[in-house]
């Protein structure tokens, strides 16, 4: 099965680095020995439920390569070191601590290569290009940019598009990142410093997705610490000013031109669609490349079908939402942004108390801040969030259209929904309604009536364990 009973936890100490996780977890990690070329590596990713680590690139005999490290939640729980059923009340209690901060060090094992100069090609490394349509391969990194007022880190994952050995464009779509540009233009500047990161403990990039607000307290990077129980150790750039992961596997430094926009085509979005369809991107000049020396670990997030792309930058969103439907008072067992959603739907798991709560509950869902919650369902804990036919079977058997769905129209539509229509003169944002349905079973509507039937000995009786 795609998504079996998760795994037990090997430890609760977090390892401080890329290659010490995939060691610690190995009994969840697929490792391709055999030799493998590039225009394989994206379906072979797709095709992977566990973490995936090449070994054997053809075209790239120094590197490593891996992928799928969170597609499920019974390999998100090993980021924290934490079983599945705590991941998500772990992540909602630590982001509610204050920042840890970051501890400065001289080098680190990142340091062990570095090129600068006219070493600098960052098309030596092992990029694919994610799709038949896309002719340019495609970078998901981490990056890092410092709010020039705050001096506060943040991090996402934009897309970039590598065209030469030091330059490259990028698609912010985060509005923190969007205002720290603004703050540097304001200023006068002409350059903003960022560093790609490539191959951090999985918390990292958890943490780097975070959305909300928080700019005017911490960045992203000063809460990594915070939800790894551990200290975070940063190591100065070559030759841009910012401080970078000293046990990452890959870091690119390189500076964003702030003075002008280039047209590019599109790339594929969260939700499986290529979107927007134009775009005007800034354009990085890469100074510095440092690395491991012992075959760096470059760390890929496959756009599609349905991989971490679409699951890491909704990870602390699930746990603000389990932070904020507890507060109206509902038990919340799970809330889930699933694969199979297009990143545009969540489900909440929850205990059904009184009639109006779950109603709430929705709607505090689809009045979030972020633009992935144009459908929100509410089931009960008996229904599988990792199955969609369970949740179907749930929508249909549990939901009076007359009394449990809520339609909103007219809110704020992601840029990445097909459905959604484009607003005039605001390109590339968009209108859409939104739809909350309560599939939970309601006692007062019929009891036990809502009990599932299954067959004799059902979770007690293994068909392994009559074949040969």
């Amino acid at each position: 099965m795609a998504d079996a009973a998760p795994a037990p936890v090997r430890k609760n100490q977090l390892d401080k680095d890329l290659r010490g996780w995939l060691a610690t977890n190995a009994d969840i990690v697929t490792v391709i020995r055999k030799p493998v070329g590039m225009a394989e590596v994206p379906a072979l990713i797709a095709q992977s439920h566990k973490p995936i680590l090449f070994e054997n690139i053809k075209e790239y005999p120094g590197f490593r390569l891996c992928d799928m490290l969170v597609r499920h939640r019974w390999s998100q729980c090993r980021s924290l070191g934490v079983s599945a059923k705590d991941f998500l009340p772990t992540l909602a209690q630590r982001l509610r601590k204050p920042p840890r901060g970051l501890v400065d060090v001289k080098t680190g094992p990142v340091k062990e290569v570095i090129r600068t100069g006219r070493d600098v090609d960052w098309t030596r490394l092992p990029v694919p290009t994610h799709t038949d349509r896309e002719s340019d391969p495609y970078i998901t990194a981490m990056n890092i940019i410092r709010d020039p007022e705050t001096g506060f880190y943040n991090s996402c994952h934009a897309g970039t598009t590598p065209l030469a050995p030091d330059r490259g464009l990028v698609s912010f779509v985060t509005s923190h990142s969007h205002q720290i540009i603004r703050k540097y233009q304001a200023m006068g500047k002409k350059e903003m410093p960022i560093a790609f990161v490539f191959g951090v403990p999985p918390a990292y990039e958890i943490m780097a997705n975070f959305s909300g607000l928080h700019l005017d307290l911490w960045g992203e990077m000063d809460m990594v610490g915070t939800i790894m129980d551990m200290d975070v150790e940063m190591v100065p750039c070559e030759t841009i000013d910012l401080t970078v992961p000293a046990h990452a596997e890959i870091v690119v430094e390189g500076v964003l031109d702030l003075t002008k926009l280039h047209s590019y085509g599109t790339s594929v979005a969260p939700s499986m669609y290529f979107m927007p369809e134009k775009q005007q991107l800034p354009e990085v000049r890469v100074t510095a490349i440092t690395m491991r020396a012992d075959r760096p670990i470059y760390r890929n997030h496959l756009t599609v079908p349905d991989t971490d792309h679409q699951v890491l930058p909704r990870l602390c969103h699930e746990a603000v939402l389990f932070n904020r439907v507890s507060e109206i008072g509902l038990r919340v067992h799970d809330v889930r942004f699933p694969t199979w959603g297009a990143a545009l739907s969540v489900i909440l798991q929850v205990e059904y108390p009184r009639p109006g709560m779950v109603n709430d509950a929705l709607m505090t869902c689809m009045g979030a801040p972020w633009l992935n919650t144009k459908m929100c369902v509410a089931v009960s804990p008996d229904t599988n969030l990792d199955d969609a036919a369970d949740v179907y079977h749930a929508m249909a058997t549990r939901v009076d259209p007359a009394r449990d769905i809520v339609i909103v129209p007219a809110t704020r539509g992601s840029i990445f929904d097909p459905a959604a229509e484009p607003l005039e003169g605001h390109y590339p944002h968009r209108l859409v309604g939104k739809i909350g349905i309560d599939a939970t079973a309601k006692a007062h509507r019929g009891g036990a009536i809502f009990d599932r039937a299954w067959p004799k000995g059902w979770g007690k009786v293994k068909l392994d364990d009559f074949l040969d």
